[in-house]
């Protein structure tokens, strides 16, 4: 199976053109992943732009393509953005991580009332940073045409007042995330909470009227973790929105 790797300044390309990666990017395929010539590749931009074509050429920390085909993935016209609390230890980063393998469309770092974790500061700039790297190396891993972007952190307040379908996942739903439709092509938020879980205010803030749908949603029977919860949730949506 062919590898992808990115240069995010790639920005067109046609078959028949040859195509260099260099950088870290190029040292990692020629030193780690040990890259050979004659070996199907691809290289995309992490915006929907992908080339296909073999090696033709090894530099120290560099590699060369023949362009033999590209593809342009469309940015799609509803996304779904996993509102993800942050979580003591890496439950959160593994959240980014599967949730990516799943096919969400944006990540937005959530401060919730429980969450053990803080970001402020410098702080919020690194753990955005972070996260957007275990999003990018996540997107290589499983051949995604666009690397989903992570967002400023937000407040509840700030997380409610969204344009889009808010549904907070949580035992106390009265609906099964599986049973859920949207109204019209406005972003999906999945909102999934800390260890502790959303509070009686929290629950009440996303609810409230706004733009969209507001809802409290089951997924399931069973309690999952700040880890599970948002990839388990992605699964379902991709099957009912016929993603998957």
């Amino acid at each position: 199976m062919a590898n992808l790797y990115f240069d995010e300044t790639l920005s067109g390309t046609a078959p028949g053109e040859r195509l260099t990666v260099s950088g870290e990017e190029g040292r990692h395929a020629v030193r780690v992943s040990r890259l050979r010539v004659g070996e199907q590749t691809i290289v995309g931009n992490g915006r929907g732009l992908r080339a296909f074509g073999a090696v033709e050429e090894l530099g120290r920390d560099s590699f060369t393509i023949g362009v033999e085909r590209v593809d342009e993935a469309p940015a799609p016209a509803r996304r779904i953005v996993l509102v993800q609390a942050l979580a003591k230890g890496d439950r959160d980063e593994r959240a980014v991580e599967q949730a990516t393998e799943f096919g969400v469309d944006a990540i937005l770092p959530w401060q919730a009332e429980r969450s053990i974790s803080r970001w402020s500061g410098d702080k919020a700039e690194k753990g955005v940073a972070k996260w957007s790297r275990i999003a990018r190396e996540a997107s290589k891993q499983s051949m995604r045409a666009w690397i989903p972007e992570v967002l400023p952190p937000v407040t509840t307040s700030e997380l409610a007042g969204v344009d889009g379908h808010l549904l907070a996942l949580h035992p106390r739903g009265d609906e099964r995330l599986s049973a859920w439709t949207p109204a019209d092509d406005r972003d999906v938020y999945l909102v999934v909470g800390p260890e502790g879980g959303l509070s009686d205010a929290e629950l009440d803030a996303l609810t409230a009227p706004g733009v969209g749908e507001r809802r409290i949603v089951l997924l399931g029977d069973a309690v999952l973790r700040t880890s599970s919860a948002g990839p388990a949730a992605l699964a379902v949506l991709n099957a009912a929105l016929g993603r998957w």
